[in-house]
């Protein structure tokens, strides 16, 4: 099959394109530099453009672009930023594939931070992505983004992702140097459930949704038996061989991380229901489990 990939310079991007492309499928890299050779395409999202004939072709379009949620300051031009860099791109590839006769699927990142705080309540697809919190805003319209792909009777995917666990980037990397040092612990209370999945089955969901035509609509890309805040720390303690006793504040972050630092302590008990409905099997399937993955 042939995909092409927006945000394949990023962490998933770039593991979920070798991964396809050891699979045997041809990746084609959206970039915003000079493209080098056929395995790449210039594109200009603020600019809207995009070479149509490359969407034309495509079997499957991803949009995994976005600026990164870890960012300091948090000003009103980041904001801006953080929501044009994932509205803008995927309202983009959805009006692309609108007009591919060949009606490309549309597999479109997004989050679980719109469920916003839900305290111990499960939460599943069927939940109202309704919070009132900026986060929630940019899944909301990020979401929106893919109908005129939606509307021209594309498969469309929506991937609702969790915190991705890997030693080699993301959340996991920023907390490793202080656990490792034994300063590591709970944030706030600890009791806010923190969604987590392990890399490898974000790769194998996302290439499971991507290949099988019966699959659409919104799914939950998290791991099953959703974890507290305490017991994400407490396992990662115990796979480090370090204490875990003190405490981070809550005040700071909410003051100097921005929406990021609402995320962190925001209680979302997210499960992966249409993931395990639809029959696939996920190889970590529990906290210990993706965390010890993560760390290998």
């Amino acid at each position: 099959m042939r995909f092409v990939v927006a945000g394949a310079s990023g962490f998933l991007g770039r593991a979920w394109s070798q991964v396809l492309e050891d699979q045997g499928h041809q990746v084609v890299r959206l970039v915003r530099r000079e493209a080098s050779g056929v395995s790449e395409s210039r594109w200009d999202p603020a600019g809207g453009d995009l070479d149509q004939s490359v969407v034309d072709s495509a079997d499957v379009v991803v949009n995994l672009a976005g600026a990164p949620l870890a960012h300091f300051p948090w000003t009103g031009s980041y904001e801006k930023e953080f929501m044009a860099s994932r509205v803008d791109t995927t309202r983009l590839l959805a009006e692309a594939a609108a007009r591919a006769d060949s009606r490309p699927s549309l597999l479109a990142q997004s989050g679980v931070a719109g469920y916003g705080d839900r305290g111990r309540t499960v939460i599943t697809e069927d939940t109202a992505v309704d919070a009132d919190t900026f986060m929630a805003e940019v899944v909301r319209r990020w979401e929106e983004a893919t109908t005129p792909a939606t509307a021209a009777g594309c498969r469309v995917v929506v991937m609702r992702t969790s915190v991705v666990l890997d030693r080699s980037a993301g959340a996991l990397k920023a907390m490793l140097p202080a656990f490792k040092l034994g300063v590591g612990g709970p944030i706030g209370t600890g009791e806010q459930y923190f969604a987590t999945i392990s890399l490898q089955d974000w790769l194998g969901a996302a290439t499971f949704l991507a290949l099988d035509d019966h699959h659409s609509g919104v799914f939950n890309v998290t791991g099953p038996d959703c974890s507290t805040n305490a017991d994400f720390v407490s396992e990662l303690g115990k796979a480090l061989h370090r204490p875990t006793r003190l405490r981070v504040p809550a005040f700071p972050l909410r003051r100097l991380a921005g929406p990021a630092g609402g995320e962190i302590l925001a209680s979302a008990r997210v499960e992966p229901h249409r993931l395990l409905e639809a029959g696939y099997a996920f190889a970590h399937n529990d906290v210990a489990e993706r965390i010890a993955a993560a760390l290998r």
